[in-house]
């Protein structure tokens, strides 16, 4: 297997939150914290793989956007020895561009695809073969002279990450033999992960100030780190630099953060559908017209965790604000929406 790369190669843009996130990932399944089940099945397969000195199976992980899809990618190719090339789906535009991606690949690297649900199709079925067969068929040619060309390629390992694994086709999802789902965190783990960012931002932290981010970081450490930083800043400009309990409270107070984790975007959110649609229910169009938001970003980015947490429930109609959302807002829920909570 080819020796492990110092950096990375990166196809197509990082988002700034990845660069950022980058100090902050995990370089090993050993320090990665929480996702257990997953951890134990990628351990084993990686080890199996290394003993019958194989190609690693290709892998799926899907899962609300912040919970280490990325990372575990990463950490994947640092654990087999190999290179990992990094891309995403809307980058790739046409079947060329995969095939130069593809060949450009060593022996046993791992290919990273982030949002592979938005692949096109053209440039879909180019994976087929080459995931499959590790063969590429390429079109030399146009019209009635053109030509198909089948050529081998380097046995790789294809890791795809998804929020919407209902948006994949069934023919790309039935060509991952690991398929993985990764759940929100929950409080303890965060702390730890919380702690441990400190360590490398070399930032003090107490564990109850640690816990008090982890209580509002909406179960996702890309959201934990990201409250981490702005705590850090509000400690060192209003106080001695140390993250305590009720330095990290009075910090989250002024980012719009309240105790149950939710920001200014998901209190309108719920606001709206109490309010303004009387509890609901109200469709994703509907509701995103109304915010002014992309609906791609409710449904993905807010709309899992309001589930989760029994702020909202979706029903065939649209979305109902519950009663617990009632009582965060300090409002009182109308009869109406509560009946058709327990019709569901």
């Amino acid at each position: 297997m080819a020796a492990m790369a110092r950096e990375p190669i990166t196809q197509g843009e990082e988002r700034p939150e990845d660069r950022a996130f980058q100090s902050l990932r995990p370089p090993s399944l050993h320090e990665f914290i929480g996702q257990e089940s997953v951890k134990q099945q990628l351990r084993l397969a990686i080890e199996a793989a290394a003993r019958r000195k194989e190609t690693l199976d290709h892998i799926l992980l899907h899962g609300p956007p912040g919970l280490g899809k990325t990372s575990l990618a990463y950490i994947v190719a640092a654990e087999l020895r190999v290179n990992i090339r990094l891309t995403s789906g809307p980058v790739i535009e046409r079947p060329g561009d995969l095939a130069a991606l593809i060949t450009g690949l060593s022996e046993s690297d791992v290919l990273f695809i982030d949002e592979i649900h938005r692949l096109r199709r053209n440039v879909e079925e180019i994976l087929y073969p080459a995931m499959e067969d590790f063969k590429l068929d390429i079109l030399i040619g146009e019209g009635p002279s053109a030509q198909s060309l089948r050529i081998d390629v380097p046995q790789f390992t294809l890791i795809g990450a998804t929020t919407r694994t209902g948006l994949l086709t069934s023919p790309l999802r039935d060509r991952f033999e690991m398929i993985f789902h990764l759940d929100f965190y929950n409080e303890e783990e965060l702390r730890q992960i919380l702690t441990h960012g400190a360590e490398i931002l070399e930032v003090g932290i107490t564990p109850d100030g640690a816990m008090e981010i982890a209580s509002r970081a909406r179960g996702t450490p890309r959201v934990a780190h990201r409250l981490l930083k702005r705590v850090r800043d509000f400690a060192q400009v209003h106080g001695d630099g140390h993250i305590t309990r009720q330095v990290a409270n009075e910090a989250l107070e002024l980012l719009g953060v309240d105790e149950q984790g939710l920001d200014s975007l998901d209190r309108k959110i719920l606001s709206t559908i109490a309010e303004k649609f009387g509890g609901g229910p109200v469709g994703l169009e509907t509701l995103a017209a109304s915010l002014s938001e992309e609906r791609d970003t409710i449904s993905e980015v807010y709309e899992p965790f309001l589930l989760k947490r029994g702020f909202i429930q979706r029903t065939p109609q649209g979305r109902i604000a519950t009663e617990r959302a009632y009582r965060h807002l300090g409002l009182k829920p109308p009869t109406r929406s509560m009946s058709l909570l327990s019709e569901e």
